[in-house]
């Protein structure tokens, strides 16, 4: 891409980026590249608004990928940040926010007995998956396609072509001895879920899950499906670790395990309880976690791990939640929108799958039910370019990807949601 008069001021950015960032950009879907434009950089961010570099206002349902449910710049974390940037930035010490932080963790959910933090939700997943392997003594790991635990070498592999299959590396550089030691299997098969632990008797380690998967869209688990998945690992002698990166603390104060109360062994978290900063977590039963060195032999460091400016600026999130009923204000906003896109498809006559719950939520372009991969990657991505070059242009945000989850927060207003329809049914009637 080259400069040329007229150019916008992003368009500009973008243009210098590439020269000495790989893709422009330092995380892949920011580049917005099969959508054919450049992305637009951010110049302020507040409440549930951003302001690009051109001055041009959206409304932002991407919310920083999950960690924004306060929306942007929620006065109490800044205040919190503020408060904790004159004493240092950081120390390699330990410190009474971290433990704040941890009894906060341990007593919104239940099934974490103790936790340990990390700079990010990659983190979090690999060191779990370590975790359970160290604690069992097994060598493999059940994931799902479709479900996204970072970028994790042994967890960064795709589906092969059938049923029960041993992974396949879904990217350069990941060697394909450490990807067969991953199964991957299709989300919400049960009978796949069967054949694995049959053909792999006393050497699984465990599953590890989103339990609602938002990394393909957005969609649920059939009923009963989390709860064989506790069952069978139970039954197996294999641990059960939901990722709940991105649900954790969002669909319920517990996230998706106490809405539904499912007690899994061990939970990843991230996103919301960093406030913006960069923070991950996992946790789970003592006698788990105490396998973590220095009590155990599984090792697990990070220089950053627990930096006070982002245990600060998470727990402030975490107490604002707790004391403001913004569960009760997600879910109405959450209806609202429902309400009023299932109105626009059957008006628009547009048999398209919406999927929603609490905050969360995904507006699939296929006439399909989704419950999977498969069904998620049915969607008609021409017919959502166009609805994304539509609504950026009436100044909402959604995600770059028919492939990601929609977010909201306790900044949106009703008028925020109702702007957002306005232009969601024009945006839907141009991408026809």
């Amino acid at each position: 891409m080259l400069y040329t008069p007229g150019m916008s001021i992003s368009e500009e950015l973008f243009e210098r980026a590439c020269r000495v960032i790989p893709g422009g950009v330092n995380s892949p879907v920011r580049a917005f590249r099969r959508l054919e434009r450049a992305p637009f950089f951010v110049k302020r961010a507040e409440g549930a608004h951003l302001t690009d570099e051109d001055d041009k206002q959206y409304i932002d349902y991407v919310g920083t990928w999950g960690p924004a449910i306060l929306g942007h710049a929620p006065e109490c974390v800044i205040s919190a940040v503020q408060a904790a940037v004159p004493h240092g930035l950081g120390y390699g010490i330990p410190t009474r926010v971290e433990v704040d932080m941890a009894e906060t963790v341990c007593r919104w959910i239940p099934s974490i007995e103790k936790v340990r933090m990390t700079n990010s939700g990659t983190e979090a997943t690999m060191s779990a998956v370590r975790l359970a392997r160290g604690y069992t003594g097994r060598r493999y790991i059940i994931k799902f396609a479709g479900c996204y635990h970072g970028h994790v070498d042994s967890l960064l592999v795709a589906a092969g072509s059938g049923a029960l299959t041993h992974g396949e590396p879904d990217s350069a550089g990941v060697p394909a001895e450490f990807a067969n030691l991953t199964i991957v299997l299709p989300y919400n098969d049960r009978a796949a879920v069967e054949r694995a632990f049959a053909s792999h008797p006393g050497e699984i380690a465990g599953i590890i899950v989103e339990p609602f998967p938002g990394n393909a869209g957005f969609y649920l688990p059939r009923p009963g499906y989390l709860e064989f998945l506790r069952e069978i690992t139970e039954k197996n002698g294999a641990l059960l670790i939901f990722d709940e990166v991105m649900t954790g603390f969002r669909i319920s104060a517990a996230g998706v395990q106490g809405k539904l109360g499912i007690t899994p062994d061990l939970t990843t978290l991230g996103k919301i309880i960093g406030g913006g900063l960069p923070v991950g977590a996992f946790g789970g039963r003592r006698e788990i976690m105490d396998c973590v060195s220095p009590l155990g032999a599984v090792y697990q460091a990070g220089t950053l791990s627990g930096n006070p400016v982002a245990m600060a600026a998470g727990l402030a999130q975490l107490n604002y939640l707790e004391q403001h009923d913004s569960y009760t204000r997600l879910e109405q906003l959450g209806a609202r929108l429902e309400e009023g896109v299932r109105r626009i498809l059957r008006d628009e006559q547009l048999p398209l799958t919406f999927i929603r719950d609490g905050s969360m939520f995904c507006l699939h372009f296929t006439t399909q039910e989704v419950y999977d991969l498969d069904t998620a990657m049915s969607g008609n991505f021409d017919m959502f370019r166009r609805y994304f070059h539509a609504m950026l242009e009436q100044g909402v945000y959604v995600a770059p990807s028919p492939y990601e989850t929609g977010f909201i927060s306790t900044a949106h207003t009703e008028a925020d949601i109702d702007a957002t329809l306005a232009a969601m049914q024009r945006a839907l009637r141009l991408a026809k």
